[in-house]
C-alpha cells in the first residue's frame, strides 16, 4: 500500500525571512528537499525572488529569470529534481548574499543541499495544500539581455558624463 507523503513547506531564512544578512548556504545545508516541497519566501518591499539558471546565479544576473516575483510573499513548489537557484535582483542584493541554491531529490529519495548564500538552522514545516507554483505574482521590469542589475550607478560612464558637464560649466 502506498502512502502519500505530505510536502514540507520551508520558510526561507526561517524567522529572518528573505533579506540581507542571512546565510542561506547554511540554512539550506541543514535541509533535505524533495520534489513537491515548497519554499516560502517572506520579504519586505525592495526585494524580489527570481528563479534563475546556474550561470545567472553565479553572475547574480536576473536578465533571463525563469520566474520573478516582488509581492512580499512568494511560494515556489519544487516540481523537479536537481538544483534550483534563486536570487534577489535588487541592485547589489545578490552580491550581498541574497541568493539561494537548493538541491532537490526525487520524491521518496533524500538530498543534500550544497548552497551558496546565507540563515538560521531551525525549520518550521507544515503540510502543504495544492497551491500554484508561484503565488502573489507582481509584474517586474526585465532587464535587456546582456545587462546586469548588480552594478552601481557610479559607473565609468556616469563619471564621463559628469566630467563632460563640468567641462561645459567651466567653459573649456
Amino acid at each position: 500500500m502506498v502512502h502519500p507523503t505530505s510536502a514540507t513547506v520551508y520558510t526561507v531564512g526561517d524567522t529572518s525571512g528573505w533579506s540581507l544578512g542571512v546565510d542561506y548556504g547554511t540554512w539550506a545545508s541543514a535541509k533535505n528537499f524533495v520534489v513537491g516541497d515548497k519554499l516560502a519566501f517572506n520579504y519586505a518591499g525592495g526585494h524580489t525572488v527570481d528563479e534563475v539558471s546556474a550561470s545567472d546565479y553565479k553572475a547574480c544576473s536576473a536578465g533571463s529569470s525563469i520566474t520573478s516575483d516582488s509581492s512580499g510573499s512568494t511560494t515556489i513548489t519544487l516540481k523537479t529534481a536537481g538544483t534550483h537557484y534563486f536570487i534577489c535582483s535588487s541592485m547589489g542584493h545578490c552580491d550581498g548574499g541574497m541568493k539561494l541554491s537548493v538541491t532537490v531529490a526525487a520524491a521518496g529519495g533524500s538530498s543534500t543541499s550544497p548552497s551558496s548564500g546565507g540563515g538560521s538552522s531551525t525549520t518550521p514545516t507544515s503540510p502543504a495544500s495544492d497551491t500554484p507554483s508561484v503565488t502573489g505574482t507582481t509584474p517586474t521590469t526585465k532587464l535587456p539581455a546582456g545587462s546586469s542589475n548588480s552594478g552601481s550607478f557610479l559607473s565609468p560612464k556616469f563619471y564621463a558624463i559628469l566630467v563632460g558637464l563640468l567641462v561645459l560649466a567651466v567653459g573649456y
